[in-house]
């Protein structure tokens, strides 16, 4: 039997589907769902939860070729609002890492601030207190005032909600290219612990169960962010959606993490989820649809912060700080009081129904009334096979790449400056500065370290690592190969402070996934990712997918950013990157490649981005990490460092910061700027106390690991052959005020 739902604002036709987004074909497909015409908030509603950001309508059928479970994973990717992983004696840290693009090129501040808070929301619907947050951020050159424009609202934004908030900002990454000039990538990830046996679900249950709407009021900020924002491309008209950016209060936020957790410990909440992209209409359909329920809303009753809302702007708000929540009927005054003790408003809305459909009614008249299961990804949304395509350009790109020829000592000089003062290398200080990274006093190593770590206080002893990683570069160049790397320099870098790799997220950036040579790209993307999270036995949590991050002058390079977490069972045995007594052996673990493709020195130093990415065995990284990790946990190394961006030699120069311990180097092999600067993978520089270097040979030659003797610690200078003689603090300085200057200078 259909059911006639008289329309509110206008009549829909295939062309007004057009206009919110849904194809043709979609809008056929609604009408045959619902066996009739729908209504406008009906199409409304659709267009959000079948938009990409909603539905991965596009991507669903290559994120299941990742291994999404097993390993220390409490849920299955997906399942809940964040991973979760378990760490022992009864507790859990969740963690996920989501996308914020397009709200920040649009609005920089109010962009990232809200892309904090919806990340930390994740995490504290679950039962999780937040205990850090991360960052990795992509933008154009900063020789625009544009681009400066953009990095200083976006970090202005990340520092106000994290500091207001009360969560420590604890690490992450910044790259700079022209390819993210128009659209920067603004990805946020949170980290909280929970006890496993309190875990809230994003399910609705028992018909009859009271449904709330918890925290702030509903505006018209935030309307369509999800399927016009989040799914489209820059053009002409990016600066007239505005309206389409969300509002953030912090404040309220904080409120809202104290109710929401007092609630959850009560044992009151049968389920929880934030309010994120597409507001009501996502929060009550995606619950439903996991309960296999239904529910009844009520519109009327739901707080308001402007007058003459209708249905489908109610529907369609993305207003931050607001929770869905189902509460057990008969404990409807617990949860109010608890709610009233924070000062967070709670009002009942609706209630569960055992009818499968979520229904709407406003000012007493139906609007909307949707099969649940219609709307969402696993149910009935469409799910897309898309062409792929060998992109043209790697043709050219891929072509192979010289050793750039030997280097003189002024040569190799002039190169290391230039290196240590790009963008991409500086110090990141003028930024991390603006973010309070020790509050709670949960961080134990922030910057001096390759990754971050955070002590676990219920735990006493354990601590996690934590991290963000991507070089976007090889994955231009190379997708699969790209794709692994990404996976494995966040796993190094854990395994670089002592901890164990365990488990990933990700926030898949690609252009549009029509276009063939953009959907090849994010395809072996996956694959490699897939590979080498198979490899390291790091299982994929869940994550985001954005696409459509493009203009109609610059595509961004495919960024498949990784948040990697490790776990350190004994928080002693922490590292960080920097040398700390004199005479200490400076020794290389791993395979030394003489290869320029994809790295900054090709960039810097000839303007191209060429070549192809670096190469690279997984079973010899898989063999490294566990090797370096042994012998940290073993106390044999007392401080190791990742070669990334800028090869070996800027991996030495930046050992010696921390402390202002120099040393004295060799380098046994050519002295092309290939060998000197070539971003070879696989490779960890490590310090070692003189009585533990040849146990540190011996284990690692047992593990098929090679190991290179490349000097000694002391002094205040970096000596390196005949190609480096500088005083340390010089080059700090170099490295430490280059980006200040560069954001500060008119």
């Amino acid at each position: 039997m259909t059911e006639h739902i008289p329309y509110s604002e206008l009549d829909v036709t295939v062309e007004t589907a057009k206009e919110l987004g849904l194809t043709e074909a979609e809008y056929a497909l609604v009408c045959e769902r619902l066996g009739r015409t729908p209504s406008y908030t009906e199409l409304g509603i659709y267009s959000v939860m079948w938009s990409e950001h909603c539905s991965y309508k596009n991507s669903i059928l290559q994120l299941k070729t990742l291994p999404r479970s097993g390993g220390r994973m409490l849920v299955a990717a997906g399942e809940e609002n964040a991973g979760v992983i378990d760490i022992g004696e009864g507790y859990g840290v969740a963690f996920k890492i989501e996308s914020h693009n397009h709200p920040s090129a649009v609005e920089p501040f109010q962009g990232a601030a809200t892309g904090v808070g919806g990340i930390l929301r994740d995490i504290f619907t679950m039962g999780a207190r937040p205990i850090a947050a991360l960052n990795s951020l992509r933008f154009g050159e900063p020789d625009t005032e544009r681009t400066k424009y953009l990095v200083k609202g976006v970090v202005s934004g990340i520092g106000h909600y994290g500091n207001c908030f009360g969560v420590p900002t604890v690490g992450g990454e910044i790259y700079f290219d022209r390819c993210y000039t128009d659209n920067p990538l603004v990805n946020a990830m949170a980290v909280g612990v929970l006890r496993a046996d309190r875990m809230a679900s994003a399910t609705a249950a028992g018909p009859g169960n009271p449904v709330f709407i918890m925290g702030s009021s509903t505006g018209r900020d935030g309307i369509h962010g999800a399927s016009l924002l989040a799914s489209r491309e820059f053009d002409a008209e990016t600066e007239n959606m505005r309206p389409t950016v969300q509002v953030g209060d912090p404040f309220a936020e904080k409120l809202l993490l104290e109710a929401s957790l007092e609630l959850i410990d009560a044992g009151v909440v049968v389920g929880m989820q934030d309010m994120g992209a597409a507001g009501i209409s996502c929060s009550t359909a995606e619950m439903s649809a996991k309960g296999e329920v239904g529910m009844s809303i009520n519109l009327d009753r739901v707080p308001l912060r402007e007058e003459g809302m209708s249905a489908y702007e109610i529907m369609l708000s993305e207003s931050q700080e607001r929770m869905l929540v189902v509460v057990k009927k008969g404990m409807e005054a617990a949860a109010t009081a608890v709610c009233e003790k924070w000062d967070v408003p709670f009002v009942q809305i609706g209630e569960v129904t055992n009818d499968g459909f979520v229904t709407f009614t406003r000012h007493d008249r139906l609007v909307a009334r949707i099969p649940a299961q219609s709307l969402v990804l696993g149910g009935d949304a469409p799910v897309y096979t898309r062409e792929q395509r060998r992109p043209e350009y790697l043709e050219l790109t891929q072509r192979p790449v010289d050793n750039g020829g030997h280097l003189d000592q002024q040569q190799c000089t002039d190169a290391l400056k230039r290196l240590l003062a790009s963008p991409t290398i500086a110090s990141k200080r003028w930024v991390y500065e603006q973010y309070d990274s020790q509050v709670g006093d949960n961080t134990v190593m922030r910057s001096d370290g390759d990754a971050a770590v955070l002590r676990i206080k219920e735990l006493p002893g354990k601590a996690v690592a934590v991290t963000t990683d991507c070089n976007s570069r090889y994955v231009y160049l190379n997708p699969y190969r790209g794709g692994a790397l990404a996976v494995a320099e966040a796993a190094r870098n854990c395994v670089c402070v002592g901890a164990e790799p365990v488990a990933i997220t990700n926030c898949l950036n690609f252009g549009n996934p029509y276009d063939p040579e953009v959907y090849y790209q994010f395809a072996e993307a996956i694959r490699g990712m897939g590979d080498m999270c198979r490899a390291l036995e790091t299982p994929v949590t869940g994550g985001n997918v954005s696409f459509h991050n493009e203009s109609q002058q610059h595509a961004v390079f495919p960024t498949p950013t990784i948040g990697m977490l490790g776990l350190i069972d004994d928080v002693s045995t922490v590292i960080g990157n920097s040398f700390r007594t004199a005479g200490e052996h400076v020794m290389m673990i791993g395979w030394h490649r003489a290869e320029l493709g994809g790295s900054e020195y090709l960039k810097l130093i000839n303007g191209k981005v060429t070549g192809d990415a670096p190469s690279f065995e997984i079973d010899q990284e898989v063999r490294l990490q566990k090797a370096v990790l042994a012998a940290i946990r073993s106390g044999l190394i007392s401080a190791a460092h990742d070669c990334s961006e800028g090869g070996l030699l800027v991996a030495l120069t930046e050992m010696t910061f921390g402390a202002r311990v120099g040393a004295v180097c060799k380098l046994p092999f050519a002295h092309n700027a290939a060998d000197i600067f070539g971003e070879g993978q696989s490779r960890i520089v490590v310090s070692v106390p003189a009585q533990h270097v040849d146990a540190l040979v011996a284990a690692c030659a047992a593990a098929d690991v090679p190991t290179t003797a490349l000097g000694i610690t002391g002094g205040d200078r970096l000596e390196v052959a005949d190609l480096v003689s500088l005083p340390v603090a010089d080059l700090k300085h170099i490295h430490a005020t280059s980006l200040t200057t560069t954001m500060t200078s008119r």
